[in-house]
């Protein structure tokens, strides 16, 4: 299996996640991986490891995503690889929860989040980001 760690969705990634049809709330799953040094577009010097910058970043992100609903549910960092196989791992997974696509996208547009970007953009080597919808059926009942 090929995988890329990227920073923004392509177009046909956009374009899909624009897509009316599914209006329900999202688990966004986001599979992080940091630079060892933050590096600011801007140029400006800094101490920061990649990590601490998109602390950064998450801090200021868990408040808008309340603006808009969502939730951060889960955060931790990767220590191993179960099954499967890959040549690098990632080094931390964040799940954020959003009542819909559509908030997701209002919450890119709060006063703010582009402030915070800039720390994302500096922190991170890349990163995967999976969509996920609800899912039902027997097996997930609780006994």
């Amino acid at each position: 299996m090929e995988f890329v760690n990227k920073l923004y969705p392509d177009q046909d990634q956009l374009a899909g996640f624009l897509d009316p049809a599914s209006q329900g709330p999202i688990g966004m799953v986001n599979l992080l991986r940091f630079k060892d040094k933050a590096e600011y577009d801007d140029g400006r010097e800094t101490t920061l490891s990649g990590r601490e910058a998109y602390d950064l970043y998450a801090q200021g992100v868990t408040k808008l995503l309340a603006e808009v609903g969502g939730y951060l549910g889960f955060v931790g960092d990767v220590e191993r690889l179960v099954v499967g196989e890959v040549d690098d791992l990632w080094d931390a997974v964040a799940v954020a929860y959003y009542p819909s696509r559509k908030a997701m996208m209002d919450m890119m547009q709060l006063d703010g989040m582009q402030e915070l970007a800039q720390h994302r953009a500096a922190g991170l080597l890349g990163q995967l980001n999976l969509e996920t919808v609800g899912m039902t059926g027997d097996w997930m009942a609780k006994s």
